[in-house]
């Protein structure tokens, strides 16, 4: 487990530690979401994941595979 220290500015903006960034492989453009749970508690996701790294993950001998252009229809 990682725990650091990060300063809200005036703005409502932060800096996501250099080290949590790298342990996440986050780079500039990624995209994050942040829930509130119930307990006042906040989990951020990174989404940096793009649809082509999923691809062959459903994969089932014997099943053609479908192209990636085809998922979102």
């Amino acid at each position: 487990m990682i725990a650091t220290d990060a300063t809200l500015t005036s703005k409502g903006q932060t800096t996501i530690p250099k080290e949590i960034r790298d342990q996440l492989g986050m780079k500039p453009g990624d995209r994050l979401t942040f829930t509130l749970m119930p307990d006042a508690t906040v989990v951020m996701r990174v989404k940096n994941k793009n649809i082509s790294d999923l691809a062959g993950a459903l994969y089932k001998k014997g099943r053609k595979p479908v192209p990636v252009e085809q998922l979102s229809r």
